[in-house]
């Protein structure tokens, strides 16, 4: 075509997270990372990880792992109610919620500091 110019087609893919870190529930794909810094946001939570545990129905489910601030006594509940603000605003889905919060003195960590997923997920294997 005469006068016709051509642009070429692009594809984008945002990979945000390793497999490992991605929660598949009921057909859905959750971002633990996202997860993890949501529930930073709260001021009773210090640190903070989310991994997947297998559920029979919905193949798995997140469970969060929190350490708390010893000054300011934070409820499940409360963490609960503070990730349900997020999915009511749209910022996470509703099937994102932990049904588990976990609350632990301190988080594993690798010899380089990093957040070590792989104990969690063996100490909480359900």
């Amino acid at each position: 075509m005469a006068g016709s110019r051509r642009t070429p087609t692009c594809a984008q893919r945002k990979i945000t997270d390793r497999l490992k870190d991605v929660i598949k529930t009921g057909g859905e794909w959750v971002s633990s990372l996202d997860l993890e810094d949501l529930n930073l946001k709260h001021p009773g939570v210090v640190e903070a990880a989310v991994i997947g545990v297998p559920d029979p129905k919905w193949t798995e489910r997140p469970l969060a792992v929190v350490v708390i601030d010893p000054g300011r006594p934070v409820s499940e509940a409360e963490i609960k109610a503070h990730l349900h603000d997020f999915a009511s605003r749209g910022v996470i889905s509703r099937y994102g919620v932990p049904d588990r919060i976990v609350f632990v003195e301190a988080l594993p960590k690798t010899s380089v500091g990093k957040l070590d997923k792989k104990v969690l997920r063996e100490k909480y294997p359900q």
